[in-house]
C-alpha cells in the first residue's frame, strides 16, 4: 500500500481534485477536527509533487473538510520519542512552501498547531469570519521548529510571533488580519466563492510573472540573470502589450516546464 492509499479511504485522508488548472486538497478527518496524522503528514509530499508535476495545474487551494482548517498534529501521534511526527511536518510544510504555482490557505474554524504551520507555508490566507488561529507548541512542551519559527516571524513579525509561540493562545480574524497572518476575512458562507474567484484570476495571469515573484519574494537572490533569459525568450510580454492594446484577454505560454527545461 503507498502512501497516497494510507492517506485516502475513510478514515483520516487528504482528498483532492483538479479542475480549470485549480488543484485543491482537503485535509479530512472530521473526528478530530482535521488533525493531520503522520500518514497523512508523510503523504502530503508525495501528493504535492504529483500535482507540481502536473501541466494542467496552475493553482494549490489547500482547506479542511467541514467548518474546520486543521487542529493540528493528531495528539497521540506526538508520543513518537524519536519525534518523527514533528520531522515529517516540516518535511510537509516545505514541500508546500516550495509549490512552483501559487498556494492559497482557504481556512474556516481552527487553524491551530500544524494547521496554522501549513497555513503560513502558502503564499495567501483567506478565512471566514469567526476563525482562530493559534501555535500551541508552548501548551505540550514541544519546542517549535526553527523552519516553522523563521516563516512565522517573516509574516507577522517578531512580536506577534512571540506572543503565539509564549502563549499558545488562540486569536480571531481581527487580529490575525491587522497582524498580517491572514490576507483577507470573507463574511460567514464568502470564503469559497471568493477563493473560487481569486483562484480563477490567477490563472489567467503570467505564469512567468508569477513563478518569478514567487522567487524573488521568497529570498531568492540568485536567479535574476535566469529570470530575465526566460521572459526574453518567452514571449509573454510583447503578447501581454499587445492583448492589453487590442482589448483582449493575453494568451500567455510560458509554462514552469520551459524553466526546468532551459
Amino acid at each position: 500500500m503507498d502512501l497516497r492509499e494510507r492517506a485516502a479511504g475513510s478514515g483520516p485522508r487528504l482528498e483532492h481534485t483538479v479542475a480549470d488548472g485549480v488543484a485543491t486538497v482537503v485535509i479530512s478527518n472530521p473526528a478530530k477536527r482535521n488533525a493531520m496524522t503522520a500518514d497523512m503528514w508523510e503523504a502530503l509530499p508525495v501528493l504535492l509533487e504529483e500535482l507540481a508535476d502536473d501541466p494542467g495545474v496552475r493553482v494549490l487551494v489547500l482547506t479542511g473538510a467541514g467548518d474546520t482548517f486543521c487542529a493540528g498534529a493528531d495528539i497521540s501521534s506526538l508520543r513518537d520519542p524519536a519525534g518523527r511526527p514533528q520531522a515529517l511536518a516540516v518535511r510537509a510544510e516545505e514541500a508546500l512552501a516550495a509549490f512552483p504555482g501559487p498556494t492559497l490557505a482557504a481556512v474556516r474554524g481552527h487553524c491551530v498547531g500544524g494547521g496554522s504551520q501549513l497555513a503560513a507555508a502558502c503564499d495567501l490566507r483567506f478565512a471566514e469570519e469567526g476563525a482562530s488561529f493559534g501555535v500551541t507548541p508552548a501548551k505540550l512542551g514541544i519546542v517549535y521548529p526553527a523552519s516553522s519559527t523563521r516563516r512565522l516571524v517573516a509574516l507577522v513579525g517578531p512580536a506577534t510571533a512571540k506572543f503565539l509561540l509564549f502563549s499558545g493562545e488562540l486569536i480571531g480574524t481581527e487580529r490575525a488580519l491587522r497582524t498580517g497572518l491572514v490576507d483577507e476575512v470573507l463574511p460567514r458562507g464568502g470564503l469559497a466563492e471568493r477563493v473560487r474567484g481569486f483562484a480563477r484570476v490567477l490563472t489567467s495571469r503570467a505564469q512567468l510573472t508569477q513563478a518569478a515573484a514567487k522567487e524573488f519574494a521568497d529570498g531568492r537572490t540568485d536567479r535574476d540573470a535566469h529570470w530575465s533569459r526566460q521572459a526574453r525568450g518567452s514571449g509573454d510580454t510583447a503578447e501581454g502589450v499587445a492583448a492589453f492594446l487590442e482589448r483582449r484577454d493575453p494568451r500567455f505560454t510560458w509554462t514552469a516546464g520551459d524553466a526546468s527545461s532551459a
